[in-house]
């Protein structure tokens, strides 16, 4: 007996001798034995208080939910429930503009105070197994903007009841939900929305239950994490309040989002493609006004391209009456565009259509001009051919209108006239006799030559139109060079002026 006592001393002290004599390796083998002893007598301590854990949390369960009717409210008729909540988000998942609502993972957990389901007997928090909410009276909470939500349900139903030994009861789910957000598009996408979360009581009114957010400010938790692609969020407010309905007032609890949309998506997709588009619509400017090819498939590519921007980005946003600052600011870009095609147009109207149009114009009036001159002139010599044929000449008309092809031709027929004078000091040729018949040919040739003065007048002030005025056409094309994009500038300034601010 002395022997074993020394050697469960030693065995406990941990002295083992190694040696080669049997006696000491037997006693090194009765360590060992005693020391797997030892070990295997704190797991059945254990076990055993365990279940006797077990028995009195099942007792304690079993009481409690004996007799308990899910039906009534704690303090049924007495004062009103007070149901703490608070949120732990996961994740917001997306912010739809075209269905004007947002999806959010959320933890959500309240907790309120059953004096039904106070225990003394143990002095622990018991966790149990999601069914038993089933069996317990819960609140009628309801998300009131809520378009569609499930519950997690892998690999079980994401619920949680914990209770408290004074009857405080903590329910906590895991939910997904599709809440509205009406959002005002004005100032799309240099624009900031505000979504809500509305939390509220279906049936029981505040005389039943009230509620609030447990920890105040920090009852929303999670937010510093989030991730969202095109938003940042800017602030987060929690309200509670109490609306009124015909059936009675309702405690209701907001949780409101403000976000900020991110510009960096948009200045990529949308406004540089814009801004490339309009610039590269002013090379038409810098291109020979003759190469009408060129010009004008420049000029309806960049047509064809802002419009095909517009409508992707209308199909990616909802069918609202108002007008979004995008919106403007394609619009804009596409006036540019679509002024720049235009410029070519005028252009052309002024090379090729305003020249020969006033050519015609001034066509019809030398014609007219010189269809009267004929005229007169045809009168006047009929006036200056007295009774035998002969041609009345004036000083004044001799200087001024008798060609040197006249004065040779008269002096060729001096031979065959006589020169005389009349009572008025007109001097005239007379023809002699036996050549009278002469005098008609020199009138008409002399008609001849007017008319052939006449055409030649008339073909020399054709040739003179048909030269168009180059300097004009520069000059447009110059003045676009400069106005259009100073112009374009200018909305830019007042845009984002305006917008930004």
């Amino acid at each position: 007996m002395v022997v074993w006592r020394l050697l469960v001393s030693r065995c406990h002290q941990g002295f083992v001798v190694y040696t080669r004599s049997r006696r000491q390796i037997e006693i090194r083998h009765r360590c060992f034995l005693v020391d797997a002893m030892r070990k295997a007598q704190i797991p059945r301590a254990r076990a055993s208080t365990g279940s006797t854990g077990m028995s009195v949390a099942k007792t304690t369960v079993d009481k409690l939910l004996k007799g308990y009717d899910i039906r009534l409210r704690p303090d049924f008729g007495g004062a009103p429930v007070i149901v703490g909540m608070s949120i732990n988000i996961a994740s917001i998942d997306s912010i739809s503009e075209v269905n004007m609502d947002y999806t959010i993972t959320m933890y959500f957990q309240q907790s309120w105070r059953d004096k039904r389901l106070a225990y003394g007997e143990l002095n622990l928090n018991l966790t149990l197994d999601n069914r038993v909410a089933d069996q317990l009276w819960l609140p009628d909470t309801y998300f009131l903007n809520d378009k569609k939500s499930f519950l997690h349900g892998v690999t079980v139903k994401n619920r949680m009841i914990r209770l408290h030994p004074d009857g405080t009861v903590l329910y906590g789910l895991r939910i997904t939900t599709t809440a509205a957000c009406m959002m005002d598009l004005r100032r799309y996408p240099l624009d900031e929305q505000n979504c809500t979360l509305e939390i509220e009581s279906y049936g029981y009114t505040t005389d039943d239950i009230v509620f609030f957010w447990q920890g105040g400010d920090s009852a929303v938790t999670g937010v510093d994490k989030l991730e969202l692609p095109q938003f940042s969020i800017v602030d987060i407010r929690l309200v509670s309040k109490e609306v009124r309905f015909t059936t009675g007032s309702y405690p209701r609890l907001s949780l409101s989002f403000r976000i900020k949309r991110n510009i960096g998506y948009f200045i990529l997709q949308t406004y540089m493609p814009s801004i490339l588009i309009t610039i590269l619509s002013w090379v038409s400017f810098w291109i020979n006004y003759d190469a009408s090819a060129a010009r004008v498939a420049l000029g309806v590519t960049t047509v064809l391209t802002m419009t095909t921007i517009n409508t992707h980005l209308r199909e990616t946003l909802p069918k609202i009456p108002y007008v979004k600052a995008i919106d403007v600011y394609l619009m804009g870009c596409f006036v540019f565009v679509f002024l720049a095609l235009l410029e070519y147009a005028f252009v052309n109207y002024v090379f090729f259509g305003r020249g020969p149009a006033q050519q015609k114009k001034i066509n019809e009036r030398l014609n007219k001009v010189n269809n009267e001159r004929t005229r007169y002139e045809e009168k006047r010599l009929r006036e200056q051919v007295d009774a035998y044929g002969n041609i009345l000449l004036t000083t004044l008309e001799m200087n001024n209108e008798v060609m040197p092809s006249d004065v040779g031709s008269s002096v060729s027929d001096s031979r065959n006239s006589v020169m005389s004078f009349d009572s008025s000091g007109v001097q005239f040729r007379k023809p002699m006799a036996p050549r009278d018949g002469f005098s008609h040919h020199s009138l008409d040739r002399s008609a001849m030559r007017s008319r052939a003065n006449c055409r030649l007048r008339r073909r020399s002030s054709k040739l003179k139109l048909k030269i168009p005025n180059l300097s004009d056409v520069s000059t447009i094309d110059k003045w676009s060079r400069v106005i259009f994009p100073i112009t374009f500038g200018f909305f830019n300034l007042i845009y984002w002026l305006y917008y930004v601010n």
